[in-house]
């Protein structure tokens, strides 16, 4: 037989997109030929076949070869294409039964000797491959891809332990699908000593789930209290495991040790608008999708580029975010949970005596943060420099599982009455949900008055609101709710300490 059909997948976003390997073979001088929109990556692919199956004891053939991955339109990239390669020349030569093939698909990188290399994507590839097939992939990848419930995954170690499965000789064992327990690998808040008020907001924006700023000199504490949060957010259910895990396996960064396990991000001050928002040629997923059901902290805040943190804006309300280019339009979730922190002024210092600059530094300082941008953050809070006594104190402060309960349970209220967290209200579900009592709007009409909020900060305070109430488990929100949630919408202040 010169002609061979097999099954493999090829990434595009998020999604695994079938693609049928045809490979040829004819009379002619010896060559080797690759088409259907391979990359440089996938068009390597010929001299790294070419050696697998020498070295694996096989016949390569000195025929015209022709490989085409279709459909012809869709882009190819990545290694994954190199076993299904390699199988179909080995079918259509007559060296490997070619009527097995159409119960499989097919991923992986071969190496020069031979042996599969892991590959990324391959939880989304098992996802997508479901019950139909069975999917034989590289052993490292096994463990990850058996987390798709349905799906028959046979790991091999090499090209031979493959052709020794399809030609019936030693049949593949499949990989059972083991989940593993949820964890967390976040430090403790116990270890942050004072700061009961921000310790305070950090409560309230993880049982609602709202975005954080948290504002003061350096070495107060700021980066510690955001590392602690995802330790008080509940674990991912199976949906959002699922969701997350995608994504960072897109990445080739997933570990299924950490399973359930809420993503953590923290970017340099220094990423670009498609490092943090996702893009390039081929759209690949960025920072905040990589974040999605987790957190995203950007550390000294003001110092991203103006483009960086106006992209935000779209994917802090929507969720989502769609990436355009020239060949590819891809839509990446991003349902993450932001947390800022910045320094008070260009020094640091301000609030301590020591600062010394000028207004006009202040002012040009938190300039850079637009108020678009500040509208979208629900709770900011100032974190001082502590006293010599406080740090001294050696009394333990209370642990993230006591705070993490009652996040738990005020979440768990959340979920009983409106199938989601307080952050991600409609504006039907605010006034339906977050309505306070009479003296709660009263309190309320005369901040938005002073304070001059928007539509969207009004929504905003009521949405704290209703978290502040769920977490003392009021069923109705109160004038106290509405006090400090007031406080945590306060504006930055430009005058300079």
């Amino acid at each position: 037989m010169s002609l061979a059909l097999l099954h493999t997948r090829a990434l595009a976003g998020l999604e695994a997109r079938p693609v049928t390997v045809e490979v040829h073979l004819a009379n002619g001088l010896p060559s080797f030929s690759l088409v259907g929109l391979p990359d440089a990556e996938v068009r390597e692919a010929r001299d790294r076949v070419r050696a697998a199956i020498v070295v694996s004891q096989f016949e390569f053939p000195q025929r015209r070869i022709t490989v085409n991955l279709a459909p012809a339109d869709l882009p190819k990239e990545g290694g994954l294409f190199d076993l299904p390669i390699a199988l179909g020349i080995l079918a259509a030569s007559g060296q490997v039964d070619a009527a097995a093939l159409a119960a499989h698909e097919f991923v992986g990188e071969l190496s020069l000797n031979g042996a599969l290399r892991p590959v990324r994507g391959a939880l989304p590839i098992a996802l997508a491959v479901g019950a139909g097939r069975a999917l034989v992939l590289p052993h490292d990848n096994a463990d990850e891809a058996a987390l798709a419930e349905g799906v028959r995954v046979l790991p091999a170690a090499d090209l031979l332990a493959v052709c020794a499965h399809l030609n019936g000789h030693a049949p593949l064992v499949p990989h059972p699908r083991r989940v593993p327990p949820a964890s967390s690998s976040a430090p403790d808040l116990a270890d942050v000593k004072g700061q009961l008020r921000a310790r305070r907001a950090l409560e309230v924006a993880a049982a609602g789930g709202h975005s954080l700023l948290l504002f003061g000199p350096p070495g107060t504490g700021k980066s510690m209290l955001a590392q602690r949060l995802p330790g008080l957010l509940p674990p991912l259910d199976e949906a959002q495991a699922v969701a997350s895990a995608a994504i960072q396996s897109v990445e080739g960064g997933f570990d299924p040790a950490r399973w359930r396990e809420r993503p953590f991000r923290a970017p340099h001050h220094s990423a670009s608008v498609a490092a943090l928002v996702g893009g390039g040629t081929l759209p690949r997923p960025g920072e905040i999708s990589l974040a999605h059901n987790g957190v995203l902290f950007l550390d000294e805040l003001p110092e991203f580029d103006r483009r960086v943190l106006e992209a935000l804006r779209e994917p802090l309300e929507t969720g989502s975010i769609t990436v355009s280019r020239a060949q590819r339009r891809v839509e990446f979730p991003a349902r993450f949970q932001l947390v800022a922190a910045m320094n008070p002024c260009p020094c640091g210092q301000r609030g301590t005596g020591r600062c010394r600059c000028t207004p006009e530094q202040v002012a040009r300082y938190i300039g850079r943060l637009s108020g678009p941008l500040l509208d979208r953050i629900d709770v900011t809070v100032e974190v001082p420099a502590l006293e010599p006594a406080q740090l001294a104190d050696a009394y333990p402060a209370e642990s993230s599982a006591a705070v993490a309960a009652r996040v738990a349970a005020a979440r768990e209220r959340q979920w009983r009455r409106q199938g989601c967290v307080n952050a991600e209200l409609a504006p039907a579900q605010v006034d339906r949900h977050c309505t306070p009592d009479e003296a709660g709007r009263a309190l309320l009409v005369q901040a938005v008055e002073r304070l001059g909020l928007s539509a969207r900060g009004y929504h905003r305070v009521l949405k704290v609101a209703r978290s502040i109430a769920d977490l003392a488990g009021a069923e109705r929100v109160g004038a106290a709710h509405v006090a400090e949630a007031v406080q945590y919408r306060r504006a930055l202040d430009a005058r300079p300490g």
